[in-house]
């Protein structure tokens, strides 16, 4: 576990800001769930060009094992050729009258070709594994440490389930033809030179009738390629739409069913899931053509064969036995070749999920056009140690913000956090609070107008410093897999149980979670001990407390609690921001009479400022919603 994935810690969580889509564009329920499911513009996928230098430095990276592993191939491939060989040595015995001694030999050297083979074959899948499965892995733990830090703004343009498919279905499709398809091919690919070499060797006119099946496969393949790779591209792109529509559909389920538009949704996801399925059987009928027309290429092939064979042992230009090496030899192509052309099918699938993948990688902030051979994305760094003497100023300046190319839902926004002081935001449900505070945290890039921290634009900070200086906590928190304190860790990962211990005892967590069954060593999260969505949030500020930034944003994060946990949220979030710069999107009004300057949003703008007692005497919108909230029901 790790900082990055904190939603009470880290600046660059996604998963938490993504509660203020609502808020932002301020649309009724029904109109963000038709949203959700619509078509948006996806991740970037790489080139060919870009492909295949990736693929270049692969290699290049395991060429000594990709040598040895030709070896191997090659010894195997000379191997499978000793049956047809022994067969036709016996074959030609029987036709002499020879006695049994004949068959001896034959029989002796198909023995030993099988007991080498089997080593063989167990050498090649291993030497093999060891060339592309540490290469897969790599690429996986790459692309999702890339998505991981990936702008909301970028996540959120495509849906998050454009990103979900690329890290799950398109990697599989890249591991099972790095492990199957890879691997089939190559060894196919030397068998059916080793043959080639074979019926030479017997004659040269049989390799050259065998030759005569190369022209249509070849033309067969071409036609394939060309036909094949636009559907699978396609087809990736329409799973990924599929994938984000489902999310969609399940994360809206409580509006779904709130405003009864099972029936809408169902009508969606079924027609993303038959977009889908089309470039499904669009593929299966491409690729059964594709095979038809190589079974026609056999029968050419395997006939001339078998004329051949006949007009040169008529002739006496060929015996018996070479004749029915020849044919035996051909016959054994028609697997390899199968293998070696169907092996384009896996290939053209991979290489479309290889390029999504990589333009993950391409998606990164950092990444330019020319830019060296990625690598692992390095996880954000421990805390960096404290260099300033108090707590910096956070400023967001005349920010104007809007969703993906939607208009702007936050207009000429200017918020000054002074060092140790605490601003509270008040504002109707899609005013823009959740928006700002974004924004401030530098999940958020404003389309005009700057944030910085200390007068530093906060997207030149490093994603470390970032993440140590200020930290963004949510009313939604996931809890991950994991004991209770491995959650608290996330935001420190090298904090002893000690300072763990500490950061519950400090938010007034301590007495509940030394309840539970393991106390801090209780798993929690999918599969664990459950907890209520106020004992999630009395993690987070505990997890908080332990990363100590200097600057806190909560976004309405004491929002689950009831009229108990309400106050012991509000008691726990009151320790935290002691002693620090903070903004507090508030949920309930009482959390703002104590904060040292209050912001009043409406429409995406601050339409009045002030404190408690300045607002309140200014008898404008904080003040009504100041005596509709404290007078008795």
């Amino acid at each position: 576990m790790n900082a990055t994935g904190s939603t009470a810690s880290s600046p660059a969580t996604t998963a938490d800001a993504s509660s203020d889509t609502s808020d932002a564009s301020g649309t009724a329920a029904a109109e963000a769930v038709d949203m959700s499911t619509k078509p948006r513009p996806l991740l970037p996928v790489a080139d060919g060009r870009r492909t295949r230098g990736y693929l270049r430095g692969v290699l290049r990276r395991r060429r000594a094992l990709l040598a040895a592993t030709l070896a191997v191939m090659i010894a195997q491939s000379a191997l499978g050729l000793v049956g047809p060989i022994a067969i036709g040595r016996v074959t030609q015995a029987v036709v002499d009258g020879r006695g049994t001694s004949a068959v001896i030999g034959p029989v002796v050297l198909l023995a030993v070709a099988a007991v080498l083979g089997a080593p063989a074959t167990w050498a090649s899948n291993v030497l093999l594994a060891r060339v592309v499965l540490p290469e897969v892995a790599e690429l996986r733990e790459e692309v999702v440490g890339t998505a991981l830090g990936l702008p909301v703004d970028t996540v959120e343009a495509g849906g998050s389930g454009d990103l979900v498919s690329r890290v799950s279905g398109d990697v599989e499709r890249v591991t099972e033809a790095a492990q199957g398809g890879f691997g089939s091919f190559v060894s196919a690919a030397l068998a059916i030179l080793a043959t080639l070499v074979g019926l030479a060797s017997l004659d040269w006119r049989f390799a050259l009738a065998g030759l005569l099946a190369v022209p249509l496969q070849a033309y067969t393949l071409r036609w394939y390629l060309r036909t094949s790779r636009p559907i699978y591209a396609a087809g990736r792109t329409a799973e990924g739409h599929r994938t984000s529509t489902l999310l969609g559909a399940f994360g809206a389920l409580p509006t779904v069913r709130a405003l009864r538009l099972g029936r809408r949704q169902y009508a969606r996801v079924e027609e993303a899931s038959l977009e889908a399925a089309e470039y499904e059987f669009r593929a299966i009928r491409t690729a059964t053509r594709f095979f038809g027309r190589l079974n026609v290429a056999e029968f050419i092939g395997l006939g001339a064969i078998l004329l051949t064979a006949a007009v040169l042992v008529r002739s006496g230009s060929a015996s018996v036995g070479a004749a029915t090496t020849a044919a035996l030899f051909f016959v054994g192509l028609f697997d390899p070749i199968n293998m070696v052309l169907g092996a384009f099918d896996s290939v053209q699938q991979a290489a479309a999920g290889l390029a999504r993948l990589i333009g993950v990688l391409d998606a990164a902030p950092a990444r330019t056009a020319g830019a060296p051979e990625p690598r692992p994305v390095p996880l954000p760094a421990p805390a960096l140690p404290r260099t300033r003497s108090g707590p910096p100023v956070l400023r967001l300046e005349s920010a104007d913000f809007g969703y993906g190319e939607g208009p702007d839902v936050v207009h000429g926004v200017t918020v000054r956090i002074e060092p140790g002081r605490h601003v509270a935001v008040v504002g109707t449900t899609g005013s823009g609070k959740s928006t700002m505070a974004t924004l401030l945290a530098g999940l958020r890039t404003p389309r005009r107008g700057s944030a910085t921290l200390e007068g530093v634009p906060l997207t030149d900070l490093s994603p470390a410093e970032l993440h140590r200086s200020v930290a963004l906590v949510t009313q939604e928190t996931h809890l991950f897999a994991g004991t209770v304190a491995d959650n608290i860790r996330l935001a420190r990962p090298e904090a002893s149980d000690a300072e763990v211990g500490a950061a519950l005892e400090a938010v007034g967590a301590a007495g509940w979670v030394g309840a539970l069954p393991d106390g801090a060593a209780t798993v929690i999260g999918a599969g664990g001990h459950h907890l209520g969505p106020s004992q999630a949030q009395h993690l987070a500020l505990a997890r908080l407390f332990l990363l100590d930034p200097d600057v806190v944003v909560l976004d309405e994060a004491t929002a689950e609690g009831g009229s108990d946990s309400a106050r012991l949220l509000d008691t726990a979030a009151a320790r935290v921001l002691r002693g620090r710069s903070a903004l507090l999107v508030a949920h309930r009004l009482a959390q703002t009479a104590t904060a040292d300057t209050i912001l009043v949003m409406e429409a995406g703008r601050v339409t009045e400022q002030g404190t408690h007692e300045e607002l309140r005497a200014a008898g404008g919108t904080y003040a009504a919603l100041w005596d509709a909230w404290s007078r008795p029901s």
